[in-house]
Formats: C-alpha cells, sequence, structure tokens
C-alpha cells in the first residue's frame, strides 16, 4: 500500500510540474486534470471516497470553465507541447528546485 501512495503522490507532482512548466493552455488545463484525478486517488486511498468523487466533479466543472475561456482567448496554431525544448527547460528547473527544497528543508529522501 505505501508504495502505491508514493506512485500517487509522484504522480501528482509531476502533473503540479506540468501544469506550472507549461506556457500552453491546453497542455496546463490537460496538466490540471491529470492532477485533479491524482489528487482524488490519493484521497480515495486514505478512505473518503464520496468526498473524493464530489471533489473532482466540481473541480472538474471548473476546469471546463476555465479551459473553455482560456481556450477563447488563446487561439495559437502551433501551441507549445510537452516535447519542445523551452518547456523541457521549465520542467528540469521545477524538478530541480523540488529537490533542492526537499534536500536543504525537509530533510533528505530517507
Amino acid at each position: 500500500m505505501i508504495y502505491l501512495v508514493f506512485i500517487i503522490m509522484l504522480g501528482f507532482i509531476m502533473g503540479l510540474v506540468a501544469v506550472a512548466s507549461n506556457p500552453s493552455p491546453y497542455y496546463a488545463a490537460l496538466g490540471l486534470v491529470i492532477s485533479a484525478g491524482v489528487g482524488c486517488g490519493l484521497l480515495v486511498s486514505s478512505g473518503s471516497s464520496f468526498l473524493s468523487l464530489v471533489l473532482f466533479l466540481i473541480y472538474l466543472g471548473g476546469i471546463l470553465v476555465v479551459f473553455a475561456y482560456t481556450a477563447a482567448l488563446v487561439a495559437e496554431p502551433y501551441p507549445e507541447s510537452w516535447g519542445d525544448w523551452s518547456v523541457l527547460i521549465y520542467v528540469l528547473f521545477y524538478v530541480g528546485v523540488l529537490i533542492y527544497i526537499n534536500k536543504y528543508f525537509v530533510g533528505g529522501w530517507g
């Protein structure tokens, strides 16, 4: 069970890095949906399945409104995706910051 929770937490952090590192709202909204799903999975693993379902439905409604608004404002024919170099640099920077914070402020990995 501890390995499953660890994988869920790792997926949650990677989803948040995907949201923070993407300049395109299309892929950032996809990262938000992934983070919401994984976060609700974390709630289910702790035993609160009804709260997880309600939170997921309300959060997805909010994401839908924000995504429709940003898609109407930003009409890029070729948005930057996760495979572009600029996004990869942002991802590496954010992961490096997370490792630095964990090592010097939280106390390391073990």
